[in-house]
């Protein structure tokens, strides 16, 4: 069943994912060449506490760690640790944060210094794939109108979209029905509704649409190796548009 959430609701979701917003914009501040990703985690763990939250990943199915920091082939679920930032690199940081009983789900990726016009092309399509899908959110359209968005603004630029891994609903919990792809044709799956809280993440990978997972249980990776950029954005469903809720 897919939550409708109430209008206070939605407000106590929007506390939240302004923390993962704030949260994100204190990674852009942090994030350079030679810093290590153990560090980025221990000063967003630091600012989400001493700002009323909790960082929902961290205990999450045994997830070791406040942040997810994913470097250049990583896709996802990179694990924070003694690994340094180095100059053109990119990293996706992704942060969950829990306040007031309502979760907030949120990321962007990330270039390390100066990056070639290569990387910065894939980082800034995963981007417009993005917003390309939160202009489509709406009551009464299809999930998939969204996803189908999503999968066409990537490809257009050569990239392939990962299918093994989708967006979700958020509120109470971290992972909510319904799962939200960022492929497939347009015009199936539920229909939106006004209440509808969802957490939209392309994760667009520079070769193919492959991934496999590390030996540490976590980490996702391209199965070719080349890079791959992750955005996310908490929304709510609304009459006449997206209420993207991961803004400070």
């Amino acid at each position: 069943m897919i939550n409708i959430r109430s209008s206070e609701e939605i407000e106590l979701i929007r506390g939240s994912a302004r923390l993962v917003a704030q949260s994100l914009d204190l990674a852009a501040e942090l994030i350079r060449p030679g810093v290590t990703t153990g560090e980025l985690d221990r000063e967003i763990e630091s600012f989400i506490r001493s700002h009323g939250g909790a960082p929902e990943f961290k205990g999450f199915h045994g997830y070791p760690a406040a942040i997810c920091a994913s470097i250049d082939e990583e896709v996802v679920h990179g694990i924070p640790g003694e690994r340094i930032l180095e100059e053109g690199s990119i990293v996706g940081i992704d942060i969950g944060v829990r306040k007031n009983g309502y979760v907030g789900d949120g990321a962007r990726t990330f270039a390390v210094g100066e990056a070639s016009e290569e990387v910065l092309s894939l980082v800034g399509t995963t981007l417009d794939a993005l917003l390309k899908g939160l202009e489509v959110v709406r009551e009464g359209v299809h999930l998939s109108d969204v996803s189908h968005a999503i999968q066409q603004v990537a490809e257009a630029k050569g990239y392939s979209v990962v299918r093994a891994l989708a967006g979700h609903g958020v509120g109470t919990e971290l992972h909510e029905p319904p799962e939200v792809p960022n492929y497939g044709p347009p015009g199936f799956g539920p229909v939106l509704k006004v209440g509808m809280v969802l957490a939209i993440e392309p994760m667009v990978n520079a070769g193919v649409a492959g991934v496999r997972t590390l030996e540490d249980g976590w980490t996702v990776v391209t199965a070719d190796n080349r890079m791959s950029a992750h955005f996310e954005h908490t929304v709510a469903v609304g009459a006449e548009g997206a209420d993207i809720l991961t803004v400070v």
